[in-house]
């Protein structure tokens, strides 16, 4: 019984070896490796709990591979908090899904401009999104939470359910929450549902008190700056 349990609180033990040759992954006595290099992070923790658990860790290990590929140091310690603060799942191909908020014609609501429907996949150069996590509004695709995109939509608008690769990741800015991240790359993959229009604009009350209130007052009133700029 005791070697069992000594088993048990030995990590090498507990966790099985495992290659993902695609991912450029490898867990082996315990330690996790990307490219032969020894990685310490919270993604990282994660797979080992899962392995440890008996849970379905294989997506976490080629999302982490996508992760590692970032070659920004502040995405890759940021990225995995924030989608599981928020609650966003990782796809079996170790991208993650997001939410994003456009006007009843699919196009983005800053320049009206970049067609959202299903299918899509939009990109732009890296070097063309922010990378300053400290600027909450600024250039590169934006994509965020259930309620900061749904209050983005308010206007009369579609929610749209976005596929992302880690390594395409940009930053995540701090305003809001860290309700949102800005990327180089997005595929549409759902329509998740359109929102209507208020009966007047600034008709909708928020109990502020409640974060996903807060965090759908956030994007709706970002929708409405974007509006105005717009034209």
């Amino acid at each position: 019984e005791w070697d069992r349990l000594e088993k048990m609180f030995d990590v090498s033990h507990a966790v099985e070896d495992y290659l993902d040759s695609n991912a450029n992954i490898e867990v082996k006595e315990g330690n996790v490796f990307y490219g032969g290099e020894s990685v310490h992070n919270y993604c990282v923790d994660k797979i080992l709990d899962f392995m440890r658990e008996g849970l379905p860790y294989q997506p976490l290990v080629k999302f982490l591979g996508k992760l590692m590929a970032n070659p920004s140091r502040r995405a890759t310690e940021e990225l995995y908090r924030f989608l599981e603060h928020k609650n966003m799942p990782i796809t079996p191909e170790g991208n993650f899904l997001a939410y994003k908020g456009v006007n009843s014609e699919f196009k983005d609501l800053y320049t009206r401009k970049f067609d959202n429907s299903v299918g899509q996949t939009l990109s732009m150069i890296r070097n063309s999104v922010c990378d300053d996590a400290n600027m909450g509004c600024s250039s590169g695709f934006h994509a965020g939470s259930y309620e900061y995109a749904k209050g983005y939509a308010s206007g009369g608008g579609n929610l749209m359910v976005v596929e992302i690769d880690p390594s395409d990741v940009v930053s995540v800015p701090h305003d809001c929450d860290c309700q949102k991240l800005r990327t180089a790359q997005y595929k549409v993959v759902g329509h998740m549902e359109s929102i209507d229009a208020p009966p007047l604009d600034d008709g909708i009350n928020y109990d502020y008190s409640d974060e996903e209130n807060e965090a759908y007052a956030a994007g709706y009133a970002q929708a409405q700056e974007d509006l105005e700029e717009s034209y």
